[in-house]
Order: C-alpha cells, then structure tokens, then sequence
C-alpha cells in the first residue's frame, strides 16, 4: 500500500504562485512516473503534469505547459508542482500518484488550490 500526502494549497490572487508537495511512502516499487492531477467542481479527474523517476522526462497538459514545472527529489520521495501566473481556472484539489494511475490505486486527501480576487 502506498500513501499519498499532497500539501502547499491555499489561497491566491490571479497571477500569482504556489507550490505543490506530494510525500510518497510504502510500496512505491512500480511507481516510475509520477502525476499530478487535478479535480475542479462538478469536473472529472485530469492530468496535470507528470515526470520519470529517473532521467527527469516531464510531460505537462496543455493548458499549464509554460506555467507549472514538475521536479522530484528521489531521496525524499518527493514530488513537487511549482504553479505560476495561475488563473481562476486553475482552482481545483490537486492529488498526486503515479502516472497512469491504475484501477484499485489509493489516493491522498489532495490540496485545495483556489485562485480569486
């Protein structure tokens, strides 16, 4: 079993920044990219940002490729989503997991990113 804890949401003004931490723990043999994805009200699930375990590959959704940048740190199971010049349309709860998640995978809480005026 793996668990997922995401953190670093909260409140901000359009334009403005954030960053993201996921903390991955237990059974992560398999997880070889992981994702970010995102779930904003009344919306399905979508894929965010995702990057190789090792060799660093990254691969972004269109809609945040020159906005967000993926990084991990291999010794601290980490992953991070840095998010700037975020829009309105960015609001949603943010999960992290591995990327494809599979049928059956856990999930964490996620963390609210709300972007207003």
């Amino acid at each position: 079993q793996v668990q997922l804890v995401e953190s670093g949401g909260g409140l901000v003004q359009p334009g403005g920044s954030l960053r993201l931490s996921c903390a991955a723990s237990g059974n992560i043999f398999g997880f070889y990219t992981m994702g970010w994805f995102r779930q904003a009200p009344g919306k399905e699930r979508e894929f965010v940002a995702a990057i190789r375990w090792s060799g660093g590959t990254t691969y972004y959704a269109g809609s945040v490729k020159g906005r967000f940048t993926i990084s991990r740190d291999n010794a601290k199971n980490s992953v991070y989503l840095q998010m700037n010049s975020l829009k309105p349309e960015d609001t949603a709860v943010y999960y992290c997991n591995r990327d494809p998640p599979r049928a059956g995978d856990s999930w964490g809480k996620g963390t609210l990113v709300t972007v207003s005026s």
